[in-house]
């Protein structure tokens, strides 16, 4: 096994174990349907993500296991985001503990759909754009990706992160953990700006491209 499948195999297995932690010990019960449901549209979405990349992009894959920023705005908003991300599962399950939340079948149902839909959103991007790391960096061939979904918005992927942060408290079956949802959004808002305001200072034509392509999150909207 090369290291890159065993770097991928093991954040892999460390990303479900840290979503079931955050699952089911709040919750304090594995009777948590949704969780469970949760747990399976999450990793299938996942796994087919990662080795997609394993056999078709592998540079992307080990730009996307990278998980430390370098610049010190970028790591305040990425513990943030964490935070953020965490708390949603946390205050989803203990939402399912105490019972408060009424959240209707249809409901949940909706929030595994939008999540598996978040999934293929950022599929999409990832396909197109082989730059898209986790961290904002600039590599010697990084160029303008202007195809594909970024014809109509900038940050397609912070696009479909906000559609699978919308559908997790959904999914399961809080409405309670939609408060941050909010939060979240202003956070990934104030990532996106920050990146912008990298970009346009040190990659050739994102300028252009921004002028060209108005929209930076939502199409026709902002």
């Amino acid at each position: 096994m090369n290291n890159l499948l065993q770097k991928a195999i093991v954040g892999l297995l460390q990303l479900m174990i840290g979503i079931g932690f955050m699952l089911f010990v709040p919750a304090w019960t594995f009777d948590f349907w949704q969780a469970w449901v949760y747990v399976f549209v999450f990793s299938t979405s996942v796994v087919l993500i990662f080795f997609y990349l394993y056999n078709k992009d592998p540079k992307l894959l080990e730009r996307r296991l990278q998980r430390t920023e370098k610049e010190k705005n970028q790591k305040l908003i990425q513990f943030y985001i964490y935070v953020t991300y965490i708390g949603i599962f946390i205050l989803s399950s203990l939402d399912h503990r105490f019972c408060w939340s009424n959240v209707p079948f249809i409901a949940v149902m909706t929030g595994d759909v939008l999540l598996a839909l978040g999934y293929f959103i950022i599929f999409v991007v990832l396909k197109e754009n082989t730059f898209a790391a986790s961290i904002i960096e600039m590599t010697p061939e990084h160029k303008v990706i202007s195809a594909g979904p970024y014809i109509y918005i900038r940050h397609p992927m912070y696009f479909g992160a906000i559609i699978i942060v919308l559908g997790t408290p959904l999914a399961l079956g809080s409405w309670w953990g939609l408060l941050l949802f909010f939060l979240m959004v202003f956070i990934i808002v104030w990532r996106l700006l920050e990146e912008e305001n990298f970009l346009s200072q040190n990659l050739s034509g994102y300028k252009e491209y921004c002028q060209k392509v108005k929209h930076r999150l939502v199409p026709f909207i902002w």
